[in-house]
């Protein structure tokens, strides 16, 4: 990186609309579970989340926590082991199997009558269960309100032109005094099209601001070898903590 992209205090793009086009589907994220395709995910788990975790749980029992587009996250087996329960949405079951297998976790697996074609995996255990379906069916199975998402690569794959019905969605499932952790990345839109798609500090407020007090709590250089490929020179991850207004 030149010296210029080196400080964590770069300005944002201030072009929010030059991705707003972007599309993928849902069976082009399938297809990257098939292929392999899956460097967004972390083998080690999330470190700012694992840095700031004791002080999002302490003196908290039982949580329910939420995962969105959950791949297969092995933060989820971090709450779990602390007696949470875990639930997560993702569209590949694929990327479900893997996780309970690389966990080492038995499992059952069933359908959800509300959503033709969908199925639920739960941990034998009881304390996870996750949903092979659309982020956007999840409402139908009227799950209930969450103390707690984890938002790790889900606002940020969403396509930019769904963004509003995927905050809307997540919105509808906090309960009271939530703790909604999010993470975000800061780089020059016009340089790579995504995803991870560009969400700057603004657009979080317009999402979700009127509900969530929005707090930056750490904003780190994530920017690796394997980003040149994108054509891009820096790369932000920011963690977010929205509570209830």
């Amino acid at each position: 990186m030149d010296g210029s992209r080196t400080s964590l205090d770069i300005e944002e793009y201030s072009d929010t609309e030059v991705q707003k086009n972007q599309v993928l589907t849902l069976e082009e994220w399938q297809d990257k579970w098939v292929n392999g395709k899956t460097a967004f995910h972390l083998e080690q788990g999330h470190q700012l989340l694992k840095k700031h975790l004791d002080t999002f749980l302490k003196d908290k029992s039982g949580l329910r926590v939420f995962f969105p587009l959950c791949g297969k996250a092995v933060e989820m087996k971090w709450f779990a082991n602390r007696g949470h329960s875990v639930i997560g949405v993702e569209i590949s079951e694929l990327g479900i199997r893997e996780f309970f297998t690389e966990q080492n976790l038995s499992y059952t697996e069933e359908p959800i009558t509300e959503i033709p074609g969908a199925k639920v995996f739960k941990s034998s255990s009881g304390n996870i269960s996750l949903y092979c379906c659309s982020i956007f069916d999840f409402p139908r199975t009227n799950i209930g309100k969450f103390d707690m998402i984890w938002d790790r690569g889900a606002l940020v794959a969403i396509n930019p032109g769904d963004r509003k019905r995927y905050a809307d969605t997540m919105l509808s499932l906090l309960g009271k005094k939530f703790q909604y952790l999010l993470c975000v990345f800061s780089y020059d839109p016009t340089k790579h099209p995504g995803p991870p798609f560009y969400v700057p500090h603004a657009e979080i407020e317009k999402l979700l601001g009127k509900i969530c007090n929005i707090h930056c709590l750490e904003k780190v250089n994530a920017f690796e070898e394997r980003h040149k490929s994108w054509g891009i020179d820096y790369l932000f991850e920011k963690l977010y903590l929205l509570t209830e207004k």
